[in-house]
């Protein structure tokens, strides 16, 4: 009777709840927060699941995962059946079943959610790839089109085309201006929420199907899109977007004032959290603030505390409804001792005779009418200002595209925000046989739908220049 309207009328059990470390425990350690489902816990939370005759959470993925019939998999306790079918559609389970917002996508769409919890896609599908932890993907072999690939930037569009069409034969090469592969899996998300080990061995997966990474070229300077079309069939620009937003107040170039973008990498990428064993440039901050709502905030936050912060303070124009950033981040960062500071909004930084932060004024507000995005518009409240104690701010405020490879390739057409325009069927951009996907072409958005953009690209790039389908990993 599974799907029939007999099973929907019967009582379903209760979605299975994510064991994670105590917060008094992980807000004093980088080790991953949630520890993962056990077989039986992931084989109960899978007997929840309807078998729609139309899932629709299928509809809500980015890239189309065929949802219902891997957790059908699940229910027959099939795991190597649940693991392909997850891995015909998307190659990097194990990341996005951690950092995806399963809650705006596939699980937003379960008609279980309507009356109660949707099914725990994302938690099921981590659980999945976690089990196949020593599976590689067959070695493909690279050369037999004799056509190459080369990707800039090694995020997860430009690993999404890397893996789609290393299975094809295409021999793929990415540039990455960092000294460690990744992008913003790995400078930008901390550990606690997506642990190093895990990004690594997809890396590693795509080594062995013979893609190449080449680190430290920066894409733009030593090495621009003229020059891989060259030696290149095709380029992807997957550069991302990572030019931070700064608020245009005084004080702003004060010591202990910093992007989000700059604290995460120097922690995560620079392994700041492993001293003394490295031992980059980070001020820990004593008191610290966190202008900004976002995912990309509450990491800041909670990285903060993990650094040893006496008190960490969000500082938000609007109130907790409005906040962007993913309710469980939200629940976490709040259990774990960060504090928010509701319709405030940062007036001005404040500095000793040292230029160093001591504190930051704020404007207190309130919410007005609704603004264009359908959130209340915040608004100053006369006279209400309050001064609080800070020797470290933190801007998380989003991001913009990084000038440096657009600049370099002048025949390149963007839009009025300086993002790539690509052709949304395929991601070619406005110059022949260069695709484009990820940040620099939407903005700041999610790691599945870089990796959605990066798939089209690589379909199309396979059209042209492979010479034989791509095998299932």
């Amino acid at each position: 009777l599974r799907g029939s309207t007999m099973e929907t009328k019967q009582k379903r059990p209760n979605r299975v709840s994510m064991p994670c470390q105590a917060a008094d425990v992980r807000n004093k350690n980088f080790d991953e927060v949630a520890l993962g489902y056990t077989e039986e816990m992931a084989f109960t939370e899978a007997s929840r699941c309807l078998a729609c005759k139309k899932p629709l959470c299928m509809s809500g993925c980015p890239v189309e995962v065929p949802i219902r019939d891997f957790i059908a998999r699940l229910v027959a306790r099939d795991i190597d059946g649940a693991f392909e079918t997850i891995t015909s559609a998307n190659s990097f389970p194990a990341i996005c079943g951690r950092v995806c917002p399963q809650e705006n996508q596939c699980e937003g769409k379960c008609i279980l959610g309507k009356k109660g919890e949707p099914v725990a896609i994302g938690r099921l599908e981590r659980f999945v790839a976690d089990r196949m932890l020593t599976r590689e993907c067959r070695k493909s072999q690279p050369g037999q089109s004799a056509k190459r690939i080369a990707c800039i930037g090694s995020g997860p569009s430009s690993l999404a085309v890397a893996g789609a069409c290393s299975r094809a034969g295409l021999q793929v090469d990415i540039y990455e201006a960092m000294h460690e592969a990744g992008g913003v899996l790995i400078y930008g998300i901390p550990s606690f929420r997506l642990p190093k080990d895990v990004v690594a061995r997809e890396i590693h997966n795509l080594e062995a199907q013979g893609v190449g990474f080449y680190l430290n070229y920066v894409g733009g300077r030593t090495v621009t899109v003229d020059s891989l079309l060259a030696s290149y069939a095709a380029v992807f620009i997957g550069v991302g977007a990572g030019l931070p937003n700064f608020l245009g107040i005084a004080g702003e170039n004060l010591l202990g004032v910093v992007s989000a973008n700059e604290y995460l990498t120097r922690i995560n990428l620079g392994r700041a959290f492993q001293f003394p064993t490295y031992d980059p440039p980070v001020f820990p901050g004593r008191h610290v603030t966190v202008c900004g709502a976002g995912n990309v905030a509450m990491d800041a936050a909670r990285t903060a505390l993990r650094m040893g912060a006496e008190s960490v303070h969000i500082i938000y124009r609007r109130t907790r409804d409005e906040m962007p950033a993913r309710k469980e981040e939200v629940e976490h960062a709040e259990e774990e001792g960060v504090q928010f500071a509701m319709l405030s909004q940062p007036l001005q930084f404040n500095g000793n005779e040292k230029r160093e932060l001591v504190s930051v004024e704020l404007q207190k507000m309130e919410l007005g009418e609704p603004d264009a995005s359908g959130r209340r518009r915040p608004k100053p409240i006369a006279g209400e200002t309050v001064v609080m104690p800070t020797d470290l701010a933190i801007v998380a405020l989003g991001t913009r595209s990084n000038p440096v490879l657009l600049e370099a390739t002048p025949n390149l057409r963007l839009n009025d925000r300086g993002y790539i325009i690509v052709d949304e069927a395929t991601g070619e951009t406005s110059i022949p046989n260069v695709f484009a996907g990820g940040d620099i072409v939407t903005g700041a958005a999610t790691v599945i739908l870089a990796m959605g953009a990066g798939r089209r690209a690589a379909k199309e790039i396979i059209t042209r220049f492979a010479d034989h389908e791509a095998p299932v990993c």
